[in-house]
């Protein structure tokens, strides 16, 4: 069979019964390049101040409801794309993780031809490799970053909707009206502002993230997912009572207040410029 149509999930044997996603599935979700298309702005910070803190997951091994494990981690595209127009902007970028421990990435799908993801990860490459540790971070003080972001990628409903760490965090940027931005599976990070709480402070927002009914139907269908997984981002967020405002993926991008997400992979190049004249905005002198 070609592998163009080989829908079987691949072994990942660095854990048992561990799947990469299927050969058809990476031909359809990955390529070599993105839709960079340059800089959204010639404008640039050159304060020194302001930065941006990365919250990457560190857990690579999303459990499914069948036993199976799927490996996954922070998107590559979704996590370096936007990081390249935060960067060129002229913002400082540090990277944390729950543990302390290296981020983890979805190589399979690194864009391996794309100028501007392959500049991101020569920049930042050291920080995922030994992140700060996000308990450290808060304790530190979060006065001098502009931002938090959180990517994508499944890994980010590992872990991070249940760290007291990340909801502190996010507390902290809303109340001193900083950025949020997000995208994809990311927004399960937002979750981890409610822990403890009567209600989620993003109660109300509206956001765009991937949709259920693609992670429930077609990429289990087409191995993109070796199974179902332990739960449903969009319905989480739901009853959160985040208004999540798309049906489908289609590179969409919104901001609500100081909230900014996207949609999926094909938001990110759109995503990134937005977050940047975001951050021009207001932290740009």
């Amino acid at each position: 069979m070609d592998q163009n149509q080989d829908r079987t999930p691949t072994a990942d044997q660095a854990e048992d019964n561990a799947f990469f996603p299927s050969p058809y599935s990476l031909s359809q979700y990955t390529a070599s390049r993105t839709d960079f298309d340059g800089l959204g702005t010639d404008q640039k910070y050159d304060g020194g101040r302001w930065k941006v803190l990365v919250v990457a997951t560190d857990e690579r091994y999303m459990l499914m409801q069948n036993g199976t494990f799927f490996s996954t981690g922070n998107h590559p595209v979704e996590t370096l794309l936007p990081l390249h127009h935060i960067a060129e902007a002229g913002y400082g970028i540090d990277v944390a993780t729950v543990s302390g421990g290296p981020g983890k990435f979805e190589w399979w799908a690194f864009p391996h031809d794309d100028d501007a993801v392959k500049a991101a990860w020569q920049l930042t490459q050291e920080s995922f490799k030994s992140p700060k540790k996000l308990a450290d971070v808060l304790e530190s003080g979060l006065d001098d970053y502009a931002a938090i972001f959180i990517p994508g990628g499944h890994g980010a409903m590992n872990g991070l909707p249940a760290s007291p760490e990340l909801g502190k965090a996010l507390e902290f940027f809303l109340a001193n009206d900083r950025l949020v931005i997000s995208l994809c599976h990311g927004p399960a990070g937002l979750l981890a502002a409610g822990l403890g709480g009567d209600s989620n402070p993003f109660a109300g927002y509206k956001i765009v993230a991937f949709p259920d009914a693609l992670d429930f139907g077609p990429n289990v269908e087409i191995g993109y997912l070796p199974g179902k997984m332990p739960w449903a981002l969009g319905e989480a967020l739901q009853e959160a009572g985040v208004e999540v405002t798309n049906s489908d993926m289609s590179g969409a991008t919104t901001r609500d207040r100081n909230l900014l997400t996207g949609d999926s992979p094909l938001a990110a190049n759109q995503l990134g410029k937005e977050s940047a004249a975001a951050l021009l905005e207001v932290f740009g002198d």
